[in-house]
């Protein structure tokens, strides 16, 4: 039992000394991306109504969240997802504006993956939502900044996948498919079996689906697969779109997927998702959810980005990418008497913008042991008094 009380549940965990560090610091010019934009920050509740996520929201399956009940009765939930928090909260508070707005956030979101997944069940989430927008420049927007966020983070080699889910959809309205085999093929196809879609469905577009991913030459070949007039209208915006991306400057980064699909059933257009090496999720997804606040009483066509702030985190380290852990520390150490000028010194330095901790000495320890304590804590300077009352500096190696 008292083993127990020192670890964590299963999917979750501490992030402590240097990955902490280098998470916040990650995080901070991922933020300052997003002030760059000109979106403004929004913090919605760690637990909201289960009616908030659930499946007329299009959220995730119910057995996926982390239910309870407060001292009503009300069930609550962890959120699952922040999106239809910030929805919700739109609604409320904006619900007679009728100009675009754009909100970003940073919080954990909470999953009960399967164990067998391993994947974290507790995870960090920044995004950024544009509302009342349904342009293609909207659209742009968005792919832009996922793109400028990921640089921002360190990253140098990475795709953006771009689908559409109104393609799937007139492909599925062409073949007159029913919903439980819909259902059935959208798993093929995300999975990208093949032969099952194969075995399932004589349709050529849908037998092909699973293959159209690459450069924007899918998209001419995506076109003459089909007459469906919501799948063609869905190529033609993502033509568009590939233009405008054109105008930032920033086509090299983007590559087509139309057999994308997702789990959140709110999505209802451009769908985008990130990918690196170093780990087999995507970084960011996002996509237009046009209908979501009106499950809560505003109509506004809205699109959106959520970052996995830890998969990102796990992808640099991986690849052994460069990562600032922010403002190095300096250890001033002192003996009781030297307390006076010991604070002295923090004062100048602190004032002067460097992060300062002081220790008063224990004759106990050696400088060489706080010398590799410093290592351990990444402090990177030790200032010390000698046997004189001077003032001495220690450097110390990472």
């Amino acid at each position: 039992m008292k083993e127990r009380r020192i670890h964590t549940p299963e999917g979750v965990r501490d992030i402590y000394n240097g990955e902490c560090a280098r998470k916040n610091r990650m995080a901070e010019r991922m933020k300052n991306v997003l002030k760059s934009y000109g979106y403004r920050d929004i913090q919605t509740p760690t637990f909201e109504f289960f009616d908030i996520f659930n499946q007329d929201k299009g959220s995730l399956p119910s057995n996926q969240m982390y239910k309870f009940f407060d001292r009503e009765g009300n069930t609550l939930v962890l959120r699952p997802d922040i999106t239809p928090s910030i929805a919700r909260a739109v609604s409320k508070y904006f619900s007679e504006e009728d100009f675009s707005m754009r909100f970003s956030y940073t919080g954990n979101v909470f999953i009960n993956n399967s164990s067998l997944q391993g994947r974290m069940k507790e995870s960090t989430q920044m995004g950024a939502e544009l509302i009342g927008d349904n342009s293609i420049d909207a659209d742009a927007e968005m792919i832009a900044l996922a793109i400028h966020l990921l640089l921002a983070a360190g990253l140098t080699e990475f795709q953006i996948d771009i689908g559409h889910v109104g393609f799937f959809e007139g492909l599925i309205e062409e073949a007159g498919m029913d919903a439980e085999k819909t259902q059935d093929l959208r798993e093929l196809i995300e999975n990208k079996n093949f032969f099952g879609v194969e075995a399932m469905t004589g349709n050529p577009a849908l037998i092909r689906l699973p293959k159209l991913f690459g450069s924007q030459e899918i998209l001419k070949e995506a076109k003459r697969l089909t007459s469906n007039m919501k799948a063609l209208m869905a190529i033609t915006r993502l033509e568009r779109l590939y233009e405008i991306i054109g105008e930032y400057g920033l086509q090299k980064y983007v590559t087509f997927d139309l057999g994308m699909l997702t789990q959140y059933e709110y999505y209802t257009g451009v769908i985008f998702r990130g990918y690196t090496y170093g780990t087999g999720d995507a970084v960011v997804k996002g996509g237009r959810y046009d209908t979501l606040l009106q499950k809560f009483g505003k109509d506004a066509a809205s699109v959106g980005l959520a970052v996995a702030v830890d998969e990102l985190l796990i992808a640099l380290s991986r690849q052994k990418a460069a990562m600032d852990e922010g403002e190095p520390v300096t250890m001033i150490l002192y003996s009781g008497a030297m307390l006076p000028e010991a604070l002295k010194k923090a004062g100048e330095l602190r004032d002067g913008g460097a992060c300062v901790q002081m220790n008063r000495l224990n004759p106990e320890h050696t400088l060489e042991d706080y010398k590799a304590y410093a290592g351990r804590f990444g402090i990177t300077r030790i200032f010390y008094f000698d046997s004189m009352g001077n003032m001495n500096i220690l450097e110390v190696e990472p």
